[in-house]
């Protein structure tokens, strides 16, 4: 075990943990921390606690200090300046007629480098839009190349629900999305119903998914028969997140009848009839980690 803080620098974005050296911290302190970047500032997202030595990434880097009255007017002043760097980035890069697009821009805590992230359909030779940029600036400049998924969590954007995009909220890593998800949830396939605002498959396939599985554990199969209080049915479909069915009970009298009963009033004729545990994990239609191209 081993006591750490953990560190978050951008809203929403993912959990470091460093070493608190002993300094005790409270949720939403700032930190002022040394990362591969150089000195950062962020802000403490979980306060000291132990934490088993195989959820941490080794070295285990310290704090270097808390976050005094003068880095935090230090770090809003560089975020006063993100929508210059923007605005005058993207200047150069039209001026130089670059087929790539300028996304966000921020200066190290230190001010020692200008990070300019852009997206683009493939390699771009910018050496003179460094220059260019280096010389506007006064500060050394770094490029630094994102996907789809990376620009819609910086820039944030509404999903087809209708809410913020879960990346933007509350999701912290990209994890792998298959098609099969979207079978196994019974949705339709059209690529305009489960991309999500990036282009890619929707993350919340993703982690819904587990949900669905264990359903489908619960739920008969479809065109199975199940025995309710009103006779046997066959079951036309499953609504998993209502944990209700959908039956067509066949009477006597030559007469049907369509009807959705709650999952808890059926019994199963056979145990055969439920599902199978399916892992979307093996399936071929896997897509890439986007994250990390």
């Amino acid at each position: 075990m081993a006591e750490v803080i953990g560190i978050r620098f951008k809203t929403n974005a993912k959990i470091y943990y460093f070493d608190p050296c002993g300094i005790a911290f409270s949720e939403g302190d700032g930190a002022v921390v040394e990362t591969q970047r150089g000195v950062e500032y962020g802000t403490v997202a979980l306060e000291n606690r132990e934490v088993p030595d195989n959820e941490i990434v080794h070295p285990l880097k310290p704090v270097t200090r808390k976050a005094t009255a003068a880095d935090t007017e230090a770090h809003n002043k560089n975020l006063a300046e993100r929508d210059r760097l923007i605005e005058e980035s993207r200047k150069k890069v039209e001026a130089h007629n670059l087929k790539m697009k300028i996304v966000d821009a921020e200066y190290t805590f230190d001010r020692g480098k200008v990070i300019i992230y852009f997206t683009a359909d493939g390699r771009i030779d910018f050496r003179e839009l460094v220059r260019d940029l280096a010389g506007l600036f006064r500060n050394r400049i770094e490029l630094r190349q994102i996907y789809e998924r990376d620009d819609i969590k910086l820039r944030g954007a509404l999903a087809q629900c209708g809410r913020p995009c879960c990346c933007t909220t509350f999701l912290k890593d990209y994890e792998k999305v298959s098609i099969r998800m979207a079978k196994y949830q019974g949705l339709s396939l059209n690529p305009g119903k489960i991309s999500g605002c990036c282009g890619k498959l929707m993350c919340c396939l993703r982690y819904e998914n587990a949900y669905y599985q264990e359903m489908a554990k619960k739920m008969p199969k479809p065109n199975s028969t199940v025995s309710t209080q009103e006779g046997n049915a066959v079951v036309l479909e499953n609504d998993p997140l209502r944990a209700e069915v959908k039956l067509k009970f066949n009477y006597d009298d030559g007469s049907t009848a369509i009807k959705k009963l709650p999952l808890s009033e059926l019994k199963f004729s056979r145990g055969a009839d439920k599902h199978e545990d399916v892992s979307p994990e093996d399936d071929a239609d896997e897509l890439p980690d986007e994250a990390d191209e």
